[in-house]
């Protein structure tokens, strides 16, 4: 795996595909996303920030990868980027409007830290996708991943926590949380969560919103659903 590159990582036919289901999937929310500020966590070499680009937002992206980070500044030199370890969250990022982690929680050897920095972060919407366990109750679920590959945890340790620990840790730190009522249109977003999982191969995702001010959205969910339909 040492031989991978972030563009051979990132831009592989796989993973193209899967960020653009995601970010469908994420305009037809109908959040309130354009001209707001913006902290991207976790934004890699930059595949989600042309999102928030185009929606002329200000944009700060954190990344701990100096070899993505060199990629993302390269693609988008009008953005703030710094090199920022969200399993060690210190110094402060200042306040935002929107704080976008898509990717990022399962790579991380401490998630409840994670939510609460990035929550001290967000004066408006936490935008929140990650990799899920099957099962209800707390649990964190702790795994080992591949340190060399680009797209995998810094640490070496990685996690894949329920969606109960997810919103549980999702309401110590915020006012409102929610799931999306729909899945992207991609095999790794279930939409029956009552059984096992079909292919247990697969990785399982979820997506979550937490926010300081109630929002009226017909897409969302303030329970955990376990019937999806795909967008």
């Amino acid at each position: 795996m040492s031989d991978l590159t972030p563009e051979s990582v990132f831009h592989a036919p796989f993973y193209l595909r899967h960020n653009q289901r995601r970010l469908e999937h994420l305009a037809s929310l109908r959040l309130p996303l354009r001209e707001t500020s913006v902290l991207e966590v976790g934004a890699g070499i930059g595949d989600h920030t042309g999102f928030t680009v185009d929606r002329n937002c200000d944009i700060t992206c954190l990344e701990v990868r100096e070899e993505n980070l060199r990629i993302l500044k390269e693609r988008y030199p009008q953005v703030v980027a710094l090199r920022f370890d969200m399993d060690d969250p210190l110094p402060s990022c200042g306040e935002y409007d929107i704080v976008y982690c898509y990717g990022l929680l399962y790579h991380l050897k401490n998630p409840g830290d994670a939510i609460r920095h990035m929550a001290a972060c967000c004066r408006g919407m936490l935008l929140l996708e990650t990799c899920v366990s099957y099962g209800q109750g707390k649990l964190i679920n702790p795994c080992i991943e591949d340190v060399p590959n680009p797209s995998q945890a810094f640490s070496g340790i990685g996690c894949r926590p329920t969606r109960d620990w997810v919103q549980w840790q999702l309401k110590q730190n915020l006012e409102y949380v929610y799931l999306t009522l729909t899945q992207p249109n991609h095999e790794e977003f279930p939409t029956d969560w009552t059984t096992a999982p079909p292919d247990p191969n697969l990785l399982s995702r979820a997506v979550f919103i937490g926010s300081r001010s109630k929002l009226c959205n017909d897409q969302l969910t303030e329970t955990i659903p376990m019937i999806q339909s795909r967008h």
